[in-house]
């Protein structure tokens, strides 16, 4: 959840209403959560029959708009006026000059899906001014894990960065697909509070086998059948793991492996508080901290900070499927 798209739930919720909102972008997530608030939560039922009005902009054109917005509400404070699909209106930009002076008693929601609004517009210019212009960004892949938890968080269900690194990297970054999933599980288990890698695999169909998560323990753990495997089913699967991704989770292990060599004497409950994970993985981490030296974790720390930058393309026109048979054999014989 982005802190503006908090700001702006928690000021409806408060019932602080602008006459205003124009939101856009290319995530429909918090663009579906935010329609369906101005559909459902702001009047009463009783009066929605009369003072909630859905247009869609395929098929409406901006007088419409205006008309509708400029209407008395009957029998109620206040109306709501929904236009779907803003984007593909006739005339949208025409909408200016009411946004310029909006009727108090209406709260105007313009839906601008799937891309965003021209900046340089007045529409955006007074929607600004005289209401809310929310923008729904795309998530990036590398960001989908902490999203995750975060979503966990919100609900109540918890849900650790193995778990996270699994459904990020078999579901990508469609946010109400990962919702969709996450709610299947909680449906079938309502008892349960945390969403483990078993519950992942039966619910939700990913396997343990071949996730990102598991990849770099693959390598640490000195298990070179199932390093290869891992390795082979990431190549000829690309999609199922960005290269970014890939060296994200290499990253977070290998910071776990480097903060371990720091944590000797501490008991199981400090260094679990300090890596991030439950005190039953904390000898796992330990014994292989042992296995891999400070020096060879610091070697393999500096091979992700370059491989991350050629990862986007930057020093480095290589296929990804190269770049990561590269990256794990020089970190193999490191």
């Amino acid at each position: 959840m982005t802190a503006e798209f908090k700001k702006l739930m928690q000021s409806l919720q408060a019932r602080q209403f602008s006459p205003v909102y124009l939101i856009d972008g290319e995530e429909p997530y918090y663009i579906d959560m935010i329609t369906s608030f101005f559909e459902d939560k702001i009047l009463d039922p009783a009066e929605r029959d009369f003072n909630l009005m859905v247009l869609y902009g395929k098929d409406a054109e901006w007088v419409d708009v205006v008309n509708s917005a400029r209407r008395f509400p009957m029998f109620a404070e206040r109306q709501v006026v929904i236009v779907k699909d803003a984007a593909q209106m006739k005339g949208f930009n025409e909408l200016a000059g009411y946004l310029e002076n909006p009727a108090p008693t209406t709260i105007l929601l313009l839906e601008h899906r799937f891309k965003k609004a021209d900046g340089r517009s007045k529409v955006v210019k007074y929607a600004k001014e005289k209401g809310v212009h929310f923008t729904s960004d795309k998530i990036k892949d590398e960001a989908v894990p902490n999203w995750v938890q975060n979503y966990g968080h919100s609900i109540g269900f918890e849900i650790q960065e193995r778990e996270a690194q699994i459904l990020a990297t078999y579901l990508g970054n469609d946010l109400q697909k990962i919702v969709n999933e996450v709610e299947k599980v909680r449906i079938n288990v309502p008892e349960e509070k945390v969403l483990s890698a078993g519950l992942i695999q039966k619910y939700i169909g990913v396997s343990r086998d071949y996730n990102v998560f598991e990849f770099p323990e693959a390598l640490t753990s000195g298990d070179r059948d199932k390093l290869y495997r891992m390795l082979s089913y990431f190549i000829a699967n690309p999609k199922s793991a960005p290269m970014v991704l890939i060296v994200g989770s290499f990253y977070s292990h290998f910071n776990r492996l480097y903060q371990a060599h720091f944590l000797q004497g501490k008991n199981d409950k400090e260094m679990a508080a300090a890596l991030g994970i439950y005190p039953s993985r904390v000898r796992e981490i330990m014994a292989t901290a042992k296995r891999w030296p400070l020096a060879r974790v610091e070697y393999c720390l500096m091979l992700l900070s370059k491989y991350s930058t050629k990862a986007v393309g930057i020093d480095s026109n290589v296929h990804d499927s190269e770049l990561l048979k590269e990256m794990i054999g020089k970190m193999e014989i490191a």
